[in-house]
């Protein structure tokens, strides 16, 4: 077994997967030109007040920064976010998400099929990436057979994360954003295609219905539908990828609860929950202040770029007791794991469902699953993301 304290070792991580407290709920950063926001109310504060802190951080962000402008929800505000949303949201509400359990039980058998009777298995590889990579594919309409492509665009952007500043230039910097850009167009460049493919003939899914859709009677251009079919793809697995690995990893380094989970399915949500809140997948999130603020004890002036930094508020001893430890049984358990106000995760329900059917099957196929002691887990070299990017697992006791 391979604690999570020795996992995160590897430096990677920030100073708050260490159990470190920030000094400070809300402070400057000078060297980056940026306010970093690390407290829980704080946190939920700004999420529940776009007027003042906007989501468009491409006001403050030099052009070099820019990337997904249209039709990139994240970067939205109202009444533009409302009505983008408003396009793909009954996708997926609880009840819709609810009738793809059987299919997301199918692909994860199958998956394990793959890999069956093997003495150890690679937990993202073989089963945590190909899932719900597949399952957003068939929701967008795209061939989850070029998953590879989808992989090998994101392990580059986020083997290129570095820290960022607004005010320190670096050619390191420089070169994480034009690798970024280089991967953003590679797939905008795929999306394009099947764009013009749907606009020639219409399909059941949902990239046609983001083509034939309209806000204030004009239908979309192809720039919005590709972008925002990007932060589905992207956000749509990348999310999930990582709870699902958190998840495990979280497991094993607490056995009781493992076997705890094993003999009683139904805190396996609880244990979901918990692993959002203790490895936040989306560690980090941007907001511009459009006014003179007040948070925290500070003052911020307006047009300040600010960082929510999720996982070390979901660690805030203020709003959670015992933060640094894995508790299952923790309720309430009010994470910031998938955001909170106008931009809460729309993925939410499916990630959600896609963990609670992942580990079941895990549970009902694996008498035994554990980390291997002589091939720890390797984690997402990306101070923003929260994630395993392998974890070999053995099958036998």
């Amino acid at each position: 077994m391979v604690t999570i304290s020795d996992a995160w070792g590897i430096g990677q991580a920030q100073f708050w997967l260490r159990g470190k407290q920030p000094d400070q709920p809300v402070c400057f950063d000078v060297a980056a030109g940026v306010w970093n926001v690390y407290g829980f109310p704080e946190t939920l504060a700004v999420l529940s007040d776009p007027k003042k802190f906007s989501s468009d951080t491409a006001r403050v962000v030099p052009e070099q920064f820019h990337l997904l402008a249209d039709g990139n929800l994240g970067e939205l505000d109202p009444p533009r976010h409302t009505k983008l949303r408003k396009l793909v949201s009954h996708t997926f509400t609880p009840k819709v998400v609810a009738g793809l359990e059987p299919r997301i039980a199918a692909l994860t058998h199958e998956l394990l099929d793959a890999v069956a009777g093997r003495p150890r298995i690679e937990l993202v590889a073989d089963l945590a990436y190909p899932l719900p990579v597949t399952v957003i594919a068939d929701l967008l309409g795209v061939p989850a057979s070029d998953r590879h492509l989808f992989k090998e665009s994101v392990d580059k952007m986020v083997g290129s994360s570095g820290q960022f500043s607004l005010v320190h230039h670096s050619e390191e910097q420089d070169s994480a954003l034009r690798t970024t850009k280089e991967q953003i167009e590679n797939i905008a460049g795929y999306l394009r295609d099947h764009v013009a493919h749907r606009r020639q003939r219409p399909r059941t899914d949902l990239l046609t219905q983001l083509v034939e859709a309209e806000v204030d009677g004009e239908r979309l251009s192809d720039a919005e539908v590709v972008n925002f079919a990007i932060i589905l793809l992207f956000a749509g697995h990348i999310t999930t990828t990582m709870l699902l690995g958190n998840t495990v990893l979280c497991l094993d380094a607490h056995p009781e609860q493992f076997a705890k989970a094993r003999a009683d399915r139904s805190i396996v949500p609880a244990v979901v929950e918990e692993s959002l809140r203790l490895f936040s997948p989306f560690a980090v999130i941007s907001r511009v202040t459009t006014a003179d603020v007040l948070l925290g004890e500070q003052h911020l002036p307006a047009d300040q770029l600010v960082r929510l930094w999720l996982a070390a508020a979901n660690r805030d001893p203020r709003q959670f007791a015992d933060p640094n430890s894995f508790d299952p049984t923790r309720d309430p358990n009010p994470h910031l794991g998938f955001g909170r106000g106008i931009h809460f995760c729309l993925g939410a329900p499916l990630a959600r469902l896609e963990g609670r059917v992942v580990l079941n099957i895990l549970f009902d196929r694996f008498a035994h699953l554990r980390s291997d002691p002589d091939d720890p887990p390797r984690f997402i070299p990306a101070p923003s993301l929260t994630g395993v990017s392998k974890f070999p697992l053995l099958t036998s006791p």
